[in-house]
């Protein structure tokens, strides 16, 4: 082989070797550039929660008779704390014959071994014809009660009662108001709780 052929052959393979070169530098700088660094934002990290869910359904049966159901937008469950934060909480409470009370709030807990409940924000509870509206509740599990210690307010067919707190003996078919009470009736108001 002849010195000038010797060398455009090395000049040749010496240009392929700088080629190869710069097109992987220029991929991996090209990929690089596409990929960009990935910016998650909003992450909030619950130290608190040992387990966060989307969404929560829990139904409660005692001697086989479903109690309540509840279902929660999302629920945080805590660390070393028998407790569940809900939020967005749509519950449906059974008395006797199976008549069915819905009790709405924005937030609430719920006590994984007695699976008592407090609610807050925005509290509705509606039976029928019936409306309660209060800022706070709480649900006894075991008497199967619900009760407000907070200012609470009955509007039913154009009548209201207004109480300093209220209990409904879900068992017992009785509602019963306490503290200062105000009320306006009109002749179709009946409160019988059936």
């Amino acid at each position: 082989m002849n010195r000038s052929v010797k060398q455009k052959f090395t000049y040749l393979l010496l240009g392929l070797l700088i080629f190869i070169v710069l097109a992987v530098s220029g991929f991996l700088v090209f990929d690089r550039f596409i990929s960009g660094n990935i910016k998650v934002h909003d992450i909030k990290i619950d130290s608190a929660a040992a387990l966060k869910l989307n969404l929560l359904k829990q139904v409660s049966k005692k001697n086989g008779v479903t109690e309540w159901e509840l279902t929660a937008k999302s629920a945080s469950l805590l660390k070393d704390q028998d407790q569940a934060v809900l939020d967005e909480v749509t519950v449906f409470f059974f008395a006797k014959e199976k008549k069915k009370i819905e009790l709405t709030s924005d937030s609430g807990t719920l006590n994984t071994k007695t699976h008592d409940m407090t609610f807050s924000g925005n509290v509705v509870v509606t039976y029928v014809t019936a409306v309660f509206k209060t800022d706070k509740l709480h649900y006894d599990k075991k008497e199967h009660i619900i009760r407000s210690d907070a200012r609470v307010r009955l509007e039913k067919n154009g009548s209201f009662i207004e109480a300093d707190s209220m209990a409904i003996h879900l068992n017992k078919n009785r509602i019963i108001f306490e503290g200062h009470i105000l009320g306006s009736f009109n002749e179709k108001f009946n409160l019988q709780f059936q």
